[in-house]
């Protein structure tokens, strides 16, 4: 059991270790350990109650348990109760989860969390300018997040440190390590072989209050992989395959777990790609065995100690020989070819040798206007050394990228040491801007100027998520997702039409040449540069900080309780919109501009569902209000309703709410008067955020039902009196000519889940247990 707090007075760190490493160990909060012991415990606990072989997710996830002696365990049915080890928080949703937390009354925060300035930065100039304009433009919301979290015992990472993943990566995350974070992205971890969960900011509250945290079961897929990657294929190729076969919600309810003689070949950083783009399936997260990769990582970043241990404890961190999955996927590394996903959806999988054609035949544009490399995904050391090891090839002959080309570094340390290292130098000459250390352009933080809105472009990213208008708020965009290598060759080629493992590239003197397939080291061969310490760890002593919410804060507002169930049946609620086709949590609550608003209730629901299409008239934010028959915004309705004592409900498709962690997407219909979401599927994250905001999520017993009901309809939930686990409701339709049906809804709330809804919210209830 290490202990891990301030530098030598709490975590030996041998004298061969770096300042660095001492740094790094200065980054854990007090409080924090690696208890491998009480998970080992837990785990024999268990396998001798289910007697059979364990999954490494199950070995890490049940050796959590809160009870593990009397836990129901069935994937995909029970829910668990879980003790995580930490939390992660960025910018954007930690003013929610701080709000959340400081209205729950607790003086300290029960397990080691942390805060990551990244969100907030928008991609303009270069990364110097548009640091300080961020911190300038930002300054009351840093402000607050810099004392709420000296104030309740929270480690703060100033903007400019870098991406909140990449840090958990260099910083936090280990071998067995649960960590929940109020990012999508969180899984990132598992490419240390942890359990890194994204959840909404009231799922972290509860962690951080010290109660039990709720996960339905998860079902585990198997991943095996043999083979070896090598020449132009990259770890993120075999997620974009992935990602090809389950579909974006192929992986919902799930972990998926990589294992196989394959895993050798992929670097840490690597595995970290792969178990970070494991969001755009669904999955609950993502993980790899540990190994040696991970081992050289961790003592490269100055947690030696702690690979030791994992070392002692390796049986834990690997899955039984025996162990079933519930599907099992298998992938030669050997065949693998570089693939490209895209546009508008991540799982519209391709090999990059037919992407050309395909964009012919399907009349996307050839044109490459804009090469984005970095973001999360993709920004470690090695991603930024092969994609320079192309661009150095260009640079030899001449060549600069015919396409604009950015560069994210994922943290201040994969920039310092880039720098250090000549890799910046050399993406900078072959006409590279290199953006702060920052999400950006990922997230819709992007002021771009090249092209108007509504110009029909072809962009290429090494991120994860290219849904409509996402990253530049142009809907026709066609975002494709790639490697970063891919990314570079496509951005010199500037086409789509380009496959650099057959096709030439023209020098200025005329010279045809191919590029060599891309090379770069796993790690510097020097210790990493941490470059500026941004960390602010919290005091010992608190009691003279001082957290302000100014009342007339246009980006900052103290939250409200929300009313409590009224004990009766949900009469006559209208249809706010019926929403067709995909309806992510970005068209639910955009970032990009609005991420200002993220620490403001009131002001951020003003983009409430402006992104869905009415399938009534298959526009985006026109909708009818039913009381006055005019066509107006859809949060306009919202706030009319609401105004005039109407509730009401949103229907929609297929797995809704898919993407993004963010609660704002289960917070604002809440806000606005919303009382039920009734679709044909939802992702896991955003059915959780609605029941812990006290909305009903419901889905179709028959999703062919969702053809009976009209924009005009008035819908009555009947059966809230008995709600039980497993037991549908019924709904009944009222149509504007008199006729009625009567449909069947299902949920999946279990007796805690029913108690967040009886009080209102789950911050309610937490309130009354107090």
């Amino acid at each position: 059991n290490v202990a891990l707090g301030t530098g030598a007075r709490r975590f030996h760190v041998s004298a061969a270790f770096s300042a660095k490493a001492k740094v790094a160990m200065s980054r854990f909060e007090p409080g924090s350990s690696v208890n491998y012991e009480k998970m080992h415990e837990n785990i024999n606990i268990v396998r001798k109650r289910l007697n059979r072989p364990l999954t490494l997710s199950e070995k890490i996830v049940y050796g959590h348990l809160d009870n593990p002696a009397g836990q129901e365990i069935e994937r995909g049915r029970t829910y668990l109760r879980l003790r995580p080890d930490r939390v992660a928080m960025q910018d954007a949703t930690a003013q929610m989860a701080m709000l959340q937390f400081i209205s729950s009354g607790l003086p300290k925060v029960a397990v080691p969390s942390t805060i990551h300035c990244d969100h907030l930065i928008e991609a303009q100039i270069g990364a110097a300018q548009d640091l300080q304009r961020a911190k300038d433009v930002n300054q009351e919301v840093y402000n607050f997040l810099a004392t709420a979290a000296a104030k309740y015992g929270v480690g703060f990472w100033k903007p400019g440190s870098g991406i909140i993943h990449q840090i958990v990566l260099e910083n936090y995350a280990y071998p067995g390590v649960m960590l929940i974070g109020t990012d999508s992205h969180t899984p990132n971890g598992g490419g240390l072989g942890s359990i890194s969960i994204g959840v909404g900011g009231a799922d972290a509250v509860d962690v951080m209050a010290g109660i039990p945290w709720e996960l339905k079961c998860p079902k585990v897929i198997g991943v095996r992989l043999t083979g070896t990657l090598s020449g132009w294929t990259s770890p993120k190729d075999v997620i974009l395959k992935v990602a090809g076969i389950l579909t974006v919600k192929g992986g919902t309810g799930a972990i998926v777990e990589y294992h196989g003689p394959g895993v050798d070949s992929v670097s840490c950083t690597g595995m970290a790609t792969i178990c970070n783009m494991g969001a755009e399936i669904g999955a609950t997260t993502s993980l790899f065995p540990y190994n040696h990769r991970m081992k050289t990582y961790m003592e490269k970043t100055g947690r030696g100690e702690i690979a030791a241990l994992a070392d002692q404890f390796k049986d834990d961190l690997v899955p039984d020989k025996g162990c079933e999955y519930d599907q099992l996927i298998e992938i030669n590394l050997s065949e693998l070819k570089p693939h490209i996903n895209g546009p508008f959806t991540p799982d519209l999988a391709h090999p990059v040798s037919d992407i050309g054609a395909i964009a012919k035949k399907s009349g996307w544009p050839l044109e490459v206007k804009v090469g984005l490399i970095g973001s999360c995904t993709n920004s470690s050391y090695e991603d930024m050394g092969r994609a320079a090891s192309l661009a150095k090839q260009a640079l030899d002959k001449g060549l600069k990228c015919k396409a604009q080309f950015t560069v994210t570094p994922g943290s201040e340390q994969i920039r310092a040491t880039i720098e250090r290292d000549g890799y910046t130098k050399i993406l900078s000459d072959v006409g590279g801007v290199v953006l702060a250390n920052a999400c950006g352009p990922c997230i819709g933080q992007w002021d771009r100027k090249d092209v108007k809105k509504g110009e029909k472009n072809t962009i290429v990213t090494s991120y994860n998520r290219n849904f409509t208008a996402r990253n530049d708020a142009n809907p026709a965009t066609h975002a494709f997702v790639t490697s970063p290598e891919i990314v570079t060759a496509l951005a010199l080629a500037g086409t789509l039409n380009f496959n650099p493992e057959t096709d030439y590239l023209t020098a200025p003197s005329g010279e045809k040449f191919k590029l060599e397939p891309p090379t770069g080291d796993e790690l510097p061969s020097r210790d990493f540069d941490p470059g500026q310490d941004t960390y602010q760890h919290p005091p010992t002593d608190s009691s003279s900080v001082k957290v302000n919410v100014n009342p007339s804060s246009n980006r900052l507002q103290l939250l409200e309780p929300f009313d409590k169930w009224h004990g009766k049946d949900l009469e006559d609620l209208r249809v706010l919109i019926k929403v067709k086709g995909k309806c992510t949590t970005d068209h639910i609550s955009a970032a990009g501009p609005w991420l200002k608003f993220r620490g403001h209730l009131d002001n951020i629901s003003n983009n409430l569902l402006i992104g869905a299409v009415n399938i009534e008239n298959d526009a985006v934010n026109k909708v009818k209000n039913q009381l006055t028959g005019e066509y107006e915004g859809v949060p306009d309705v919202a706030r009319h309703y609401k105004a005039n004592g109407v509730n009401w409900l949103v229907v929609g498709d297929e797995n809704y709410g898919e993407g993004s962690s963010r609660e704002h997407a289960a917070l604002e219909p809440r806000h606005l008067g919303g009382r039920a979401i009734i679709v044909k599927s939802f992702a896991r994250i955003h059915e959780t955020n609605l029941k812990k905001q006290g909305l009903l999520p419901l889905t179709f017993a028959d999703p062919s039902d969702y053809d009976k009901i009209h924009p005009d309809d008035k819908i009555s939930i009947t059966g809230l009196k008995s709600l039980s686990p497993g037991k549908p409701l019924t709904a009944v339709i009222k149509h504007s000519d008199g006729s009625q049906d009567r449909i069947s809804l299902n949920h999946t709330f279990n007796e805690t889940q029913i108690e967040w809804f009886q009080a209102g919210s789950a911050l309610n209830r937490m309130k009354e247990l107090q």
